[in-house]
């Protein structure tokens, strides 16, 4: 995968990747695909064999793949999560934040562009899966962990 961009140290997943509708049956499925309109709240009893999701996005303007992310990161999901297809520079900033650390544009992009766009905002306005303090609770001495 030649535009594979990873926000992760480990080593990217190896082997096939099943379909979400083959996964569940598979007992050794290691890796799956999740496709608009499927319900990432399925995996959830599967989280501790998967090591890579793939979130698909055949148009950008599909956004339903930001939801199954953060299901699955709010589930405690630690594994890849990878989005794939029609993946834009702009949203990448915004696709970490609901969880993703791995992206597969079907076009490359810029690796000075990515390093920008992840840059973008250095302050966040609310709670989100990557675990940045919200403005508001430094501007009040709050902890982003507890509320303390």
């Amino acid at each position: 995968m030649t535009n594979l961009i990873r926000l992760r140290d480990d080593a990217p997943a190896a082997g096939p990747v099943a379909t979400f509708d083959a996964c569940c049956d598979q007992s050794n499925a290691a890796a799956v695909r999740i496709e608009p309109g499927d319900d990432a709240r399925a995996l959830i009893p599967f989280l501790d064999r998967l090591t890579l999701v793939e979130v698909n996005f055949p148009v950008f303007g599909d956004g339903r793949g930001y939801s199954a992310a953060r299901i699955l990161r709010e589930a405690g999901y630690t594994g890849e999560i990878r989005a794939v297809g029609d993946v834009l520079i702009d949203q990448l900033n915004n696709m970490r934040r609901c969880g993703f650390d791995g992206f597969a544009p079907d076009t490359a992009l810029d690796m000075d562009g990515v390093t920008a766009a992840m840059q973008t905002w250095p302050e966040v306005y609310q709670a989100a899966t990557d675990g940045r303090n919200p403005i508001w609770n430094i501007r009040h001495g709050i902890g982003a962990d507890n509320g303390s």
